[in-house]
């Protein structure tokens, strides 16, 4: 079974920062994309950042220069790092990646969710 699994969501106050992780785990070929969303209260899932397997990123507006994605191929783990971090950065951070399998499957999996809330 393949699977994706985030780590390192908190309590952070304005301004801190935090770094999130998701680990890849099963019978997996190879990772092309691997990306973060997040989901407010009462607000549609956005995305934040993604990263090819070349490494070329994408950021929404409102994270550039504040947020940092990475990878590790040889890990199959993504990061994020969250620095200057606003209340409104508060949400549940989801963890997205596109992977095909050792059996020759191509699969999107998505996170169960890592909670980060940005207050004092």
């Amino acid at each position: 079974q393949v699977q994706v699994v985030e780590s390192g969501g908190g309590l952070v106050p304005p301004g801190g920062s935090l770094r999130l992780s998701c680990a890849a785990s099963g019978n997996i070929g190879s990772i092309s994309g691997m990306g973060w969303y997040r989901q407010a209260p009462g607000k549609w899932r956005e995305l934040v950042a993604t990263i090819n397997s070349a490494g070329r990123t994408n950021y929404a507006d409102f994270v550039k220069g504040r947020f940092t994605i990475s990878r590790d191929n040889a890990k199959n783990t993504v990061y994020l790092q969250m620095s200057s971090l606003k209340p409104d950065d508060t949400a549940v951070y989801y963890c997205n990646a596109q992977i095909w399998t050792t059996t020759g499957r191509t699969l999107e999996l998505w996170g169960q969710g890592t909670l980060v809330t940005v207050s004092s």
